[in-house]
Order: C-alpha cells, then structure tokens, then sequence
C-alpha cells in the first residue's frame, strides 16, 4: 500500500480526518457504517493510478471528531462535509463521488444540493427506505432497534438489525465466498457479526475491527435514525440522474439495502449497475470491486 497524505479540515461542528493518494480528477469516496477512510484501502492504491484519491472518517467516527459528541447527526450536514473536502480538494473542478451504504445515501444528498460541483455519483445500495411502498414496516424496524438498544444494549440491537436487514425473499443460493467480519461497512452497510475468538486477525485487520466496534454504539443510536428516515427529493433526482449511477450487489437481491437503489433506478429510468458481492462487497470482494468501479466511472452517461 502508498502511504497517503493526512489532513484535517475544520467543518460545522467537527473536525474531519482524511486521506489523499495519487494525481489525477479528484475520486472522494464516502463509507457506509462504522467505516472511515480505511474501509477503502483495499480499493485506493488501484485508484490513484488514474484520480486523486480522498478517503475520510465521517464525523463522529474514527478520527473525525464532534464538537459536541452528543449532538444529533443529520444527512445534509453529512453531505455538507463531503462537499466542503470538495471545496479544499477540487476547488475549480467537479469531482467524481462514490458512496456506498450511509455513504451512498450522503452522496445523494450532495448531489441534489450542489450538482455544480460533482461530475457523477455512484451510489452503492444507499438504504433510502423511505421511497420504498412497504416503508411503514422499515420505520417500525428502526423502532425496534431503537428500543432494543435503549432496553438490552449494543448486540441485541445489532441482532435485530441484521435481521430486518436481510429478511425478505431470496432469488436462491448465492455463490462466492461467505463474508468475513470486518470493518469499512457495517449494520446499514455491512457486516453485524463480532470477529470469532478463535480468528487470530493480522494486526492491521485487529485494529480495524476494534475501531468498528467502537465506532458501534454511535452508529446505531444516531447514524442509523437519521440515515434510514430520510427521503430524498425523487424528482431532483431525475432532473440530475445523467450524472447519477445506481449500484447494488450481484449478490444482495431481495435484501433490504438492496431494493431502495432497484426501486430508484427503475422510477429514474436508468440502468442499475450490479458490483461484485453483496452490500460488503467492498471488503468481500476488494480488486474486483476496484476494478468494476474504475470501469464504471470511466463510462460514458
């Protein structure tokens, strides 16, 4: 792996920590759950051979400190960091943006409020329940959750997360590789199961996965709420879906993150691109995913 140049930048409220690697159009990539810029350090080194890689932790996560750690998160203020990295990063130029879970969801945002500074975004499996017919039942989960978390603490909330998550009918066994516990995308993005004792982890892996349990209880109790309940502008969204991709899993259909980016990508009129794995598939699936992106942001509209 390069190592990338560190910085900080002072935000509404936070202190974000970030990550830049390569030459070339700035690429910001946004993670999902408890990631920061290392759930993407399986993808980067690759990128940065062709775009001006920028990694972060989002606020309140990792590295990327809250003024006040109690305060309530909120997706335009989200959306509000990863353009002001825009600012500092490309100030004269549109950028590409990915974001993948939560991420994609704050990537979203961006796009609807400030067109004039991304060229694309892809959106990978944001979990914006609230477009979808059914999305009674998805505010009724995060209530449970909620009050699970409140009543039992962290694991029986995640249990019951990661079970509303994956419920729903299933197209039939799916190939590949089972997911390995990591950290990068975790609950709205991914993985919800602790490291096994046994697994001995190498030592940079081990830190991720203390990092992504740390990073937990902040996640589920206001990442979460605020994510999952907001609904973004539909018809926004199709005046701009020429600079708009939506992504899912090859591996996700009829799981839960999976059908808000099927249902948009249908409502938009656009195609929905499937990447390799399922809603983990960046950690899961690491070259492969790099790869499939690289070829997707080099596509033409």
């Amino acid at each position: 792996m390069t190592d990338p140049t560190l910085g900080s930048l002072r935000v509404h409220g936070a202190t974000l920590h970030y990550e830049v690697r390569g030459q070339g159009p700035l690429l910001l990539l946004i993670p999902g759950g408890t990631g920061g810029a290392a759930a993407f350090d399986g993808i980067a080194d690759a990128l940065a051979a062709d775009y001006t890689v920028a990694t972060y932790d989002p606020r309140g996560m990792s590295r990327s400190t809250l003024d006040d750690p109690e305060a309530e998160q909120r997706v335009s203020e989200h959306a509000d960091d990863a353009l002001r990295l825009l600012e500092q990063l490309s100030p004269a130029e549109p950028a590409l943006v990915f974001g993948t879970s939560s991420g994609a969801i704050a990537a979203l945002d961006l796009l609807i409020a400030r067109p004039d500074r991304v060229e694309r975004v892809v959106a990978h499996e944001p979990p914006v329940v609230e477009v979808l017919p059914d999305a009674a039942e998805h505010r009724a989960l995060i209530a449970r959750v909620q009050a699970t978390f409140r009543a039992q603490g962290l694991m029986p909330a995640m249990a019951e997360f990661a079970a509303g998550l994956t419920s729903g009918p299933k197209p039939g066994p799916k190939p590949g590789p089972k997911s390995v516990p990591q950290s990068g995308s975790t609950t709205d993005g991914g993985d919800t199961t602790e490291p096994k004792a046994e697994l001995k982890l190498p030592p940079q892996a081990a830190a991720r996965a203390e990092q992504t349990m740390a990073n937990l209880p902040y996640f589920v109790g206001r990442i979460v709420p605020a994510f999952m309940s907001y609904a973004p502008d539909i018809a926004r969204l199709q005046s701009l879906s020429d600079q708009l991709v939506l992504a899912a899993g090859q591996d996700s259909r009829g799981e839960l993150p999976y059908r808000p980016a099927e249902f948009l990508a249908k409502h938009l009129g656009t195609p929905l691109h499937h990447f390799p794995g399922g809603h983990t598939g960046l950690t899961t699936h690491p070259t492969e995913f790099g790869e499939h992106l690289h070829k997707t942001l080099r596509a033409s509209p």
